[in-house]
């Protein structure tokens, strides 16, 4: 062979690219308890973006390129009253649902929030509902959403499983966009090479970086950096339904590859992996045991390694809000992705900041009694400086058990412990939480007030009548599963 040539065999599409088309293609949803989980998440979903709607700097974002666009079957955006092209509608949808970061989440060793799909599959599927309806073809119905829902919620939190995207720098919204372009690729009707090759653009595109997550630089962006994935996973099934060509070897290729240029370090030091082990560990088949574990965000607005911390502060309010001047440290025993992620010292620059720092998120309901969006605004930070006081006073330790149980498969906590220590000498009960209430170990407990939740962010948008109306279509698993996509959205729009 010619040391000066390279030998151009195309090769056979990845088998991570297959395994994924494969089960998008084949797998047949039968868990009830999947499906009863996913209307639960369609519920909190679209209410997490209702409820960003109160909200300027979200809403500013939102509505067509060109003012006065008027697309036929346009994609509604809940809450508005847009019709907009499928593309940007998803981009609209997916920013409003991440805007408060509010809605579910997956933890493993990678993060992410999988009900961000729901952004591209929603606007899709009321675009085709309504354009068959318009041909006089059936509609698309909420089952599809619903199994869409489920089949996006197993490919990104499969993969997250045990493949940290986060140690290489790159954010979670990788596995959003290759996640949304598998399922809405299927719901556009496509067959195996345009799905293959769709998913191969989703994985050759440039990845975001998570430099807008973490101090010094956390900002907005990550409110709708989901929004910009699922939105770019409709264009590229559309530019795969057009007959555009694939790339194989998108994750294999040497030197040119996924795994070679965005999956060869292993952390922040640059050490390199050797060849063969820069590739994805997937270590369970598909099916839908990530929408059957999904965490939900109930109690509040908060990056969700300090959900149980905020809990924790809740229940030690009464004994310290009459005392806040008298105490002289706050020790938080937390877990590794917890101080990784969200512990910071310092000022902080803006709201997406406040709502990414455990310190902060303790502070507030421990002198407070409760932790809403609101707290994180600026006018709420100034007006407050017991916030950062508190801050100041706050040691943050790691568990090792916390640590480990946090990724083990029968477990998945995401524990916190918090205790106060007064200058007097005098200190009160370590309260620690080990499963938020919206882990399936505690779905009892936690779907009543999913639901609560989810009406209070119905009645932030629409009159009373109409809620009632959404909450029972929502809450009656035959009849929404029967309903057509672009008449469940229907009940959404102003």
């Amino acid at each position: 062979m010619d040391a000066t040539a390279e030998a151009n065999v195309r090769p056979d599409y990845d088998s991570e690219l297959q395994r994924i088309a494969d089960y998008v293609l084949d797998y047949r949803i039968d868990s009830a308890e999947a499906l009863e989980t996913a209307r639960n998440c369609l519920m909190d979903t679209l209410g997490c973006g209702l409820l960003a709607l109160r909200f300027p700097e979200c809403t500013k974002h939102l509505g067509p390129l060109v003012e006065g666009t008027i697309v036929p079957h346009g994609a509604r955006v809940p809450g508005t009253s847009f019709r907009l092209d499928p593309v940007k509608a998803a981009w609209d949808i997916g920013c409003v649902i991440r805007w408060l970061d509010y809605n579910d989440t997956w933890l493993a060793a990678e993060w992410g929030h999988p009900s961000d799909n729901l952004g591209g599959i929603l606007a899709i599927a009321d675009h085709l509902s309504q354009q068959r309806v318009a041909d006089d073809r059936t509609p698309l119905t909420m089952r599809e959403v619903l199994e869409a829902m489920i089949m996006a919620h197993e490919i990104q939190g499969v993969m997250a499983l045990e493949n940290s995207f986060n140690r290489v720098g790159l954010d979670h919204v990788v596995l959003v966009k290759v996640a949304s372009t598998a399922v809405i690729a299927k719901l556009m009707g496509a067959d195996r090479e345009q799905l293959l090759s769709a998913l191969s653009h989703a994985f050759v595109d440039g990845q975001s970086l998570r430099t807008y997550r973490h101090a010094p630089n956390a900002g907005s962006r990550k409110s709708w950096a989901a929004g910009d994935a699922t939105s770019r996973a409709v264009r590229l099934a559309d530019i795969a339904m057009r007959g555009e060509m694939g790339i194989p070897g998108v994750l294999s290729a040497p030197q040119w590859g996924f795994y070679d240029v965005l999956f060869a370090k292993t952390n922040k030091d640059q050490q390199i992996k050797p060849e063969g082990q820069r590739q994805f560990s997937l270590s369970q088949d598909y099916g839908s045991y990530v929408m059957e574990n999904v965490l939900f965000k109930i109690s509040f607005p908060a990056e969700f390694h300090a959900q149980t911390a905020c809990e924790a502060a809740v229940i030690l309010h009464p004994q310290v809000r009459g005392r806040l001047d008298e105490i002289d440290r706050i020790v938080i025993t937390t877990h590794e992705s917890a101080i990784r992620i969200i512990s910071k010292v310092g000022t902080l620059a803006n709201p997406a900041d406040r709502d990414h720092c455990l310190q902060y998120m303790t502070a507030v309901p421990l002198a407070f009694g409760w932790l809403t969006a609101e707290h994180y605004e600026d006018a709420f930070h100034r007006d407050h400086p017991i916030i950062d006081q508190l801050r100041d006073k706050m040691e943050i330790i790691e568990d090792a058990r916390y640590t480990r149980e946090y990724l083990e498969a029968d477990k998945r906590s995401i524990a916190n412990a918090i205790q106060v220590f007064f200058k007097d000498g005098s200190k009160t009960e370590q309260v620690a939480v080990e499963y938020p209430i919206g882990h399936r170990r505690r779905r009892e407990e936690g779907i009543p007030l999913l639901e609560e939740k989810f009406k209070a962010n119905l009645a932030t948008r629409f009159a009373p009548r109409r809620c009632n109306d959404v909450f029972a279509l929502c809450k009656d698993q035959a009849l929404l599963e029967a309903t057509p996509v672009h008449r469940f959205v229907d009940l959404f729009v102003i």
